[in-house]
Formats: structure tokens, C-alpha cells, sequence
């Protein structure tokens, strides 16, 4: 990106985002700890890939993703590196992991870090911290207009956790502080 800004001072900032969706599609996924066996192939296709970690660039992208409509009891987490809360609770999904595993359940964390701070902040932080649930980022920074598509319950605040199987929904509007905290609410769910 900054070869481009060097070489095109006046370009627009259209064409440098293209340009960055080029290169980093064309980048080969690193690992990050998560293993890409977890990316479900009834998923949408992200709209690219950074280090491993599927980036969506707005929430009609990954809308679908709370649409699955199968025997399986997903779990979906939204948060970020700069908020304590949910930096606090990431190990109760990393035992969430553990405690399904063999089972049709599915850990999802929605990262909503700034899209700027994807490379420098997001990927290192997964990648350190060896991550078990899928992680995807989601950059559509319009929250007002999609909240209400992933529940009519959450303020926007995060962290925030959706559970869901078919039509069955629990939505955790606050911090967890225990992973049987997301058990009891999978275990309504189920």
C-alpha cells in the first residue's frame, strides 16, 4: 500500500482499496493457531484472507453465517483486541472448543478490531495467543445498521455472544465469566 501512495500520491482511495483486496487475496494464508479444517464450507467466501484470518468487509457478507439452518449449535462471539472484557473471556471459548469437540457445535469469534489494525494488532494477537474457535474479522463499521440483524436484545456493546441452532437463539448481552456460563445457554439451545 505504501509503494502505491508513493508511486500515486493522487490516487483515490477506491483504487488503494482495491488494491489492497488484490494483494491480499493473492496472499497465502498463514497459520495462526485455528486450523482451516473449522472454516465451514457453508460459509460465504470472505472477501479476502490476511494470515489465515477470513476478513468480511461488510456484515451482508457474513449475514448468512447466522442463517445455517442444520444440526448444528453455533456459538458466536463478538469482540475485540482493545477490549479487556472480551480479552478476559476468550479462554472460556477456548474451552468451549475443548469441551465440544466431536460434537455439532461450532466456536465463532467476530473480531470487530479496526480493519487498519487487522495486520498489526488482530493477526499477532491470534497467532500468539494460539486461538482455538474460528476467527473471522468483520470490517463493516456501520454497527447501527446490522445489530439488530444479529439480535434486537444487544445495545452494541461487546462482548456479545449469539448461540443458535435452526430457529432456536440465546443472545449473552454481557461479559462471560465462566465457560458454563455459554454451557447453560447451549444446553437450552441444543
Amino acid at each position: 500500500m505504501r509503494i502505491l501512495m508513493k508511486f500515486f500520491p493522487h490516487a483515490t482511495p477506491l483504487l488503494y482499496g482495491l488494491a489492497l483486496l488484490f494483494f491480499s487475496c493473492n496472499a497465502q494464508p498463514e497459520a495462526t493457531g485455528q486450523s482451516q479444517q473449522q472454516f465451514d464450507t457453508a460459509w460465504p467466501a470472505p472477501d479476502s484472507i490476511l494470515q489465515g484470518i477470513p476478513i468480511y468487509a461488510t456484515f451482508d457478507r457474513i449475514e448468512p453465517l447466522f442463517h445455517i439452518d442444520n444440526d448444528t449449535t453455533y456459538i458466536i462471539n463478538f469482540w475485540a483486541t482493545w477490549c479487556a472484557p472480551c480479552v478476559a473471556e476468550l479462554p472460556y471459548f477456548d474451552q468451549l472448543v475443548d469441551a465440544y469437540q466431536g460434537q455439532k457445535v461450532k466456536v465463532i469469534l467476530v473480531s470487530l478490531d479496526f480493519p487498519r489494525q487487522f495486520e498489526t494488532k488482530l493477526a499477532p494477537f491470534v497467532r500468539e495467543r494460539q486461538l482455538k474457535p474460528t476467527v473471522v474479522a468483520l470490517a463493516d463499521g456501520h454497527y447501527n445498521d446490522w445489530i439488530d440483524k444479529v439480535s434486537t436484545e444487544w445495545s452494541g456493546a461487546i462482548p456479545a455472544t449469539l448461540v443458535y441452532k435452526g430457529d432456536k437463539t440465546e443472545f449473552i448481552g454481557n461479559p462471560v465469566h465462566a465457560v458454563e456460563d455459554v454451557q447453560a445457554v447451549v444446553e437450552r439451545v441444543q
